[in-house]
């Protein structure tokens, strides 16, 4: 009895030990979807609501500009866009055409033969590399007779399984929604839901009589209520957000936000960095809500990191519109440390998807680019030559290993030369009774010159505005700059 209420007791100091990140990833890898317990209707064309479905799923894309790898490192990433959703990759086809076909996407040829291996495989779901149209949408589900979603509605769903605030589940409910709209179609283009008839009577009467609202016009009008109500409810969480970065302003204490491609290692870097303790796993878009916390350089001023969502290719536009305020984190940096995944197979294509995305957001606000430092991370996946090719390719990048720990010390140092340094010089003597002015000093400032005398400590540092304006008092012979 008393062997297992020891026991007991050892497991549960375990738990107290484990950080709010690894008991987010167990809650999160509880739940998986079991294979071949589904119920759903075989015809999904028959279906008005449907939900993701991702068991067995084939993946075909469209190349149209670019090289063959280039098209092969897409489809990759969608695979691993599936997985991450939770669903087993059977297999990949490519089209190649100058244009994707307006009515199939793939045309008609190419159709029947993603027919052949949808029925050979035994998949349930197609997915697209690319956003379809509602058209394309429904002429590929009446000739596949499999549920089919696109590259858009995939990574909605990883949206939908990860946010865990409620800024987040509401930004995510809000593109879910938008995207939806469009391609609302079923049994409701014919069901009437208003009916003619006499005034006063069980119908409607007056003004009433004729087809009347189908059900598609009423789901459509409470899905634009629905969205009107979120976007109140975003923008008011959002002044909680601007609240809290303008005390940092106010604060004086520079922003650094961490940002990059999705899986490029931010949060283990955030970990490194401050031992933040935030979930980390090998999978896209792992993380959704932004993480800030507080460290210092190695002189010891005061600065913030910011963890922010991750970025993909062809990210889609509702995404970027819902998340607004959350990629603003950005926006708003003094400095940008930008993570590239240093083990992928076309890193710069990482940089040049992640720096259009944040350049689309300084151009709706009219505001510059921040700086910016590119940070090159998990070399201890990458061989000598890989790492040569990597220095090549970004010489003035740091090469870092979250993981192992390796320059993380060159990080720290390359971010404390980078971020705005307090730029008032003042020469004080301060009495001993206000020695917290002082200990501020030290905190908050850059110490040049320090000496005690018998009137108090004199000082020379370099200190914010709002620190000198409370040390002119102390001011030797007016030094302030």
């Amino acid at each position: 009895m008393t062997e297992n209420t020891y026991r007991t007791n050892d497991w549960l100091d375990q738990d107290d030990e484990l950080s709010t990140g690894e008991l987010a990833l167990e809650e999160r890898a509880a739940l998986r979807r079991v294979a071949g317990l589904s119920t759903e209707l075989e015809d999904v064309t028959e279906v008005e609501y449907r939900r993701l479905r991702l068991e067995r799923v084939v993946l075909v894309g469209v190349w149209t500009e670019g090289t063959a790898a280039d098209s092969e490192a897409s489809l990759t990433e969608l695979a691993l866009l599936a997985e991450t959703a939770g669903s087993e990759v059977l297999e990949g086809l490519v089209q190649r055409r100058d244009r994707p076909d307006p009515a199939t996407y793939i045309g008609s040829g190419k159709v029947s033969e993603l027919r052949d291996v949808v029925i050979s495989t035994g998949a349930d779901t197609v997915i697209c590399d690319g956003e379809l149209s509602p058209g394309q949408l429904r002429q590929l589900e009446e000739k596949l007779k499999v549920k089919v979603i696109d590259r858009t509605a995939l990574i909605l769903d990883i949206f939908a399984q990860h946010a865990s605030t409620k800024e987040g589940k509401a930004q995510v409910e809000m593109a879910q929604l938008q995207y939806l709209l469009p391609r609302l179609r079923g049994w409701g283009e014919s069901l009437s839901r208003q009916a003619g008839g006499r005034a006063g009577g069980g119908n409607g009467g007056v003004g009433l009589r004729g087809p009347g609202e189908t059900k598609l016009e009423t789901d459509r009008r409470r899905i634009r209520a629905r969205i009107a109500k979120l976007r109140r409810e975003i923008a008011a969480m959002s002044v909680i957000r601007e609240t809290k970065r303008h005390r940092r302003v106010a604060n004086s204490v520079p922003n650094v936000a961490i940002a990059g491609y999705t899986n490029a290692g931010k949060s283990s870097l955030l970990n490194a960095l401050t031992g933040a303790g935030v979930l980390v796993q090998d999978a896209l878009f792992a993380t959704l809500d932004p993480t800030t916390r507080r460290t210092e350089t190695p002189e010891g001023l005061p600065y913030t990191l910011t963890d922010t969502v991750g970025f993909v290719r062809h990210l889609p536009h509702q995404l970027v519109e819902a998340f607004r305020s959350t990629l603003e984190e950005v926006a708003d940096a003094d400095l940008l440390v930008h993570v590239v995944d240093g083990s992928d197979a076309m890193p710069e294509k990482q940089v040049t998807a992640v720096r259009e995305v944040i350049g689309e957001i300084s151009s709706r606000r009219d505001d510059p680019m921040p700086l910016e430092l590119l940070v090159v991370n998990k070399i201890d996946s990458v061989g000598e030559l890989g790492l040569a090719r990597l220095r090549h390719l970004f010489p003035t990048a740091v090469f870092v290993s979250a993981h192992t720990g390796e320059g993380i010390t060159e990080l720290r140092e390359r971010i404390a030369t980078l971020t705005p340094r307090p730029e008032v010089v003042v020469e004080a003597m301060v009495p001993y009774a206000r020695g917290e002015l002082v200990a501020r000093v030290h905190r908050e400032g850059e110490v040049l010159k320090e000496r005690h005398t018998e009137e108090g400590t004199e000082l020379s540092a370099r200190v914010r505005p709002d620190l000198a304006g409370a040390l002119e008092q102390f001011a030797v012979d007016g030094s302030r700059a």
